[in-house]
């Protein structure tokens, strides 16, 4: 009896092992960090598919669900969108991001009633805090780029030395795609899959273009179609557009560092209103009460805020410098 006992419990104790073996390899096989990296790999190389090969590769899904993909398919430019979450390297979908845009409106409508500020201010609130999480995508974009940009010499670099070694092209991609780091290392591994998967080198040199909108990139691929149409010692060429990548860095670092105490100014001017508003309104809310409730307050608000807005646009000319 105590014999079949302990069998009864290994056995039992084998068939738990072996369930939760199986319900680990099901999920790794649909849901492990492989499957989403390749995925995410196939998503991105068809953000900037063009007709010819869009059927080559797996279409971007705006909606994991169904009905909602095909709401937001009804919205014009929903591409661009789309287009623009791939730039900025974020892990999101469509919906997904205008989930998350709608929330934080509900938020920012949340905090306004809870300071009892009136109607209009309540609106101006929520929708600043819908452009929030646009703003932070435009600036993860914009990081992303910078930092594109700041690799772009060393992956020349790196492509004209195995060049020069014999490599072919796209063998000298996919080197930039294994040995240099994130962000540009996705980039060049997704234009050296869309050759292996039949798309031709010209139209997966503009996928890169349209995925990583940036000047000095733009250099490279024009360079890189008009040597397959002339022909010319590519190797060359890549070291002659890394050095002059790398001087137009430096001088933009030059300006950059001369810049900056405007910009810095540019913030404060524009930070400091709404901050000690805000402070204010914590403190004392009958102090600025009068412009929410007088017509004249009203107006005067209206007028400060336009003037605001041609201040911070001059600031931003006078700080911008394109090198």
């Amino acid at each position: 009896m105590d014999y079949l006992y302990y069998v009864f419990v290994v056995l039992g104790f084998l068939a738990v092992v072996l369930f939760l073996e199986g319900v680990y390899l099901a999920w790794n096989a649909y849901k492990g960090p492989e499957v989403k990296r390749i995925e995410k790999r196939l998503q991105a190389m068809s953000a900037g598919a063009h007709q010819k090969s869009s059927s080559l590769v797996k279409q971007r899904l705006l909606s994991q669900t169904p009905g909602i993909e095909q709401l937001l398919l009804q919205i014009p430019r929903i591409h661009q969108l789309d287009r623009l979450i791939m730039q900025s390297g974020l892990n999101l979908s469509v919906a997904k991001f205008i989930g998350l845009m709608l929330f934080a409106v509900a938020t920012g409508v949340a905090i306004a009633l809870l300071l009892r500020l009136p109607v209009f201010a309540v609106v101006a609130i929520g929708s600043a805090a819908g452009v929030l999480p646009l703003l932070y995508m435009q600036g993860a974009k914009h990081n992303r780029m910078i930092a594109i940009e700041q690799q772009l010499p060393d992956a020349l670099d790196l492509m004209g030395r195995a060049m020069t070694a014999g490599h072919a092209f796209p063998s000298a991609l996919q080197m930039v795609g294994g040995e240099m780091p994130e962000p540009i290392a996705s980039e060049f591994r997704i234009v050296f899959d869309e050759i292996n998967y039949g798309i031709s080198t010209q139209e997966a040199m503009i996928n890169l273009t349209t995925r990583v909108p940036s000047t000095d990139l733009s250099y490279f691929v024009i360079a890189v179609l008009i040597q397959r149409e002339t022909g010319g010692n590519l190797a060359e060429l890549l070291g002659n557009i890394s050095q002059l990548i790398r001087a137009r860095l430096k001088l933009m670092g030059t300006v950059r560092v001369l810049s900056a105490e405007g910009r810095l100014s540019a913030w404060i001017l524009t930070l400091l209103p709404f901050a000690l508003g805000f402070v204010l309104q914590l403190m004392n809310p009958q102090f600025l009460s009068v412009l929410w409730t007088d017509p004249i307050g009203q107006k005067m608000v209206v007028a400060a805020l336009c003037l605001m807005v041609l201040g911070i646009f001059a600031m931003w000319r006078i700080t911008k410098i394109r090198v």
